[in-house]
């Protein structure tokens, strides 16, 4: 018979956070609620909700920042289109599977489009160097054309 040995969760959190998750689920499962480190364990669920809202947001920033591309920088969009396309195809792929775990995060795109424009306007002016009174200061879509896989700003002829 092996010995049991006593593992303080609080510390191991601290110390091996991996071992900290594993011990965790096996006091969940198993239906150990009493030892189980309620207070990191909060920490954590809320944390993956803010986790999926940043990356949402990261992508529908960079989302927005490859139509500014295509619609305005001229100069790269011959060689780049390609590239900035599958870019944008990625981009709303990511948002969908996120969207498809957790559909309620869409009232969080709405809440936030018009920041996630004026970051990608202001990435995008700083890598195009543009003149800023060239770029709307507003989104030139809705947030249903950006999420839209059949709607791209600037089209080919």
């Amino acid at each position: 018979m092996q010995p049991q040995v006593k593992v303080n969760s609080k510390s191991l959190y601290d110390t091996d956070y991996q071992l900290w998750i594993d011990h965790t689920v096996a006091q969940l499962k198993s239906g150990d609620f009493s030892e189980v480190d309620v207070e990191n364990l909060i920490e954590e669920v809320e944390s993956l909700g803010r986790s999926d809202k940043r990356a949402i947001l990261s992508y529908l920033i960079r989302l927005c920042e490859h139509f500014l591309k295509l619609q305005y920088w001229e100069t790269e969009r011959k060689n780049c289109f390609r590239g900035w396309k599958l870019e944008i195809i990625n981009f709303r792929l990511q948002i969908r599977l996120i969207l498809k775990d957790s559909p309620s995060l869409k009232s969080h795109l709405h809440k936030n489009f018009e920041f996630a424009y004026q970051n990608a306007r202001q990435l995008f002016l700083n890598a195009s160097e543009l003149d800023a009174k060239v770029i709307p200061e507003e989104p030139g879509c809705t947030l249903e054309q950006a999420l839209n896989e059949d709607w791209l700003p600037w089209q080919p002829e």
